[in-house]
């Protein structure tokens, strides 16, 4: 029999701060200037009209208006073309 009590290693603590990704404002919403509409990592939705995209990919409107979405066909360097999705502000 073991004289000391067995000390497993400690699961489940720890962990990273959530990061507060994703879409803030969608399509149709009021945005005002300088407001934020996307928290991404990397740019897997692109800067359209009247929008802005930051150092760390986060995307914000430049004028005041509602949010539009749209598709863009874009051309690899690989001849590949790739559809991503653009972000507008459509201005009143």
């Amino acid at each position: 029999m073991a004289h000391r009590k067995a000390t497993g290693s400690v699961k489940n603590v720890g962990g990273s701060q959530p990061k507060y990704l994703g879409t803030k404002l969608f399509a149709g919403e009021e945005a005002k200037a300088g407001s934020v509409i996307i928290r991404q990592r990397g740019s897997r939705i692109v800067a359209g009209k009247n929008t802005s995209m930051g150092k760390d990919h986060t995307i914000f409107a430049l004028k005041a208006g509602k949010i539009k979405f749209s598709h863009l066909r874009k051309k690899s360097f690989d001849d590949k073309v790739v559809v991503k999705k653009v972000v507008n502000v459509v201005t009143v």
